[in-house]
């Protein structure tokens, strides 16, 4: 019997770490809406999270930590999201499905996307992770604008170059769109759906 004692103590610490480390990871979210980015500390996380200070950083090294790691989350889920729908094979069906799965983060956690693009440029683990998903998606819609007929290459009008000006222009729409209402994010994306489906000669 005992000796079953350690590894259920291991995974039970396990869970109450990865239990732990989403609290911050949460409260930081919080903060960001409450505070902002420059004006939360490693205290006021920790305040949230219900831990000490130095229980947080046994997790994380500083705030900055913190928040690429958030960031790591929300993209991850991001990806996840669209990533299935994106691979669909009617190039119509894939379109408004991989918007609408955008739309769905970005109105639950627009305030950590435009956290990390605002900080891509000056954090350089945000800003690999940020230029990381946009390469995978990149690669999604060029897949996608393949299937529907568009010719593979980096020439203007093909898809590769296609795809990588419209991921980086959802991207742009949705930040500024974010910012005002769920009402506008929608209508955002519907132009930027439109216009992807313009791209792929989708529209007649």
């Amino acid at each position: 019997m005992s000796s079953h004692h350690p590894a259920r103590s291991r995974r039970s610490t396990e869970r109450k770490g990865d239990l732990r480390e989403r609290a911050i990871l949460d409260t930081c979210e919080a903060l960001l809406a409450h505070k902002g980015y420059n004006a939360m500390t490693v205290g006021d996380i920790a305040q949230g999270a219900g831990i000490t200070r130095g229980a947080l950083y046994f997790y994380f090294g500083s705030k900055q930590e913190v928040v690429v790691a958030l960031v790591a989350r929300t993209v991850e889920h991001l990806w996840e999201r669209s990533r299935t729908t994106a691979q669909t094979d009617e190039p119509r069906q894939a379109i408004a499905e991989a918007m609408q799965r955008t739309v769905e983060l970005w109105n639950e956690h627009g305030l950590v996307m435009r956290t990390a693009i605002d900080l891509s440029l000056t954090v350089p683990e945000i800003g690999e992770l940020w230029s990381h998903t946009a390469d995978l998606f990149i690669t999604a819609i060029t897949a996608v604008l393949e299937r529907a007929g568009i010719q593979d290459g980096t020439e203007p009008e093909q898809a590769s170059a296609m795809a990588r000006a419209l991921c980086w222009m959802i991207e742009r729409t949705f930040y500024h769109a974010s910012q005002e209402s769920r009402e506008t994010l929608q209508g955002a994306s519907a132009t930027c759906e439109h216009i992807w489906l313009t791209s792929a000669g989708l529209t007649t």
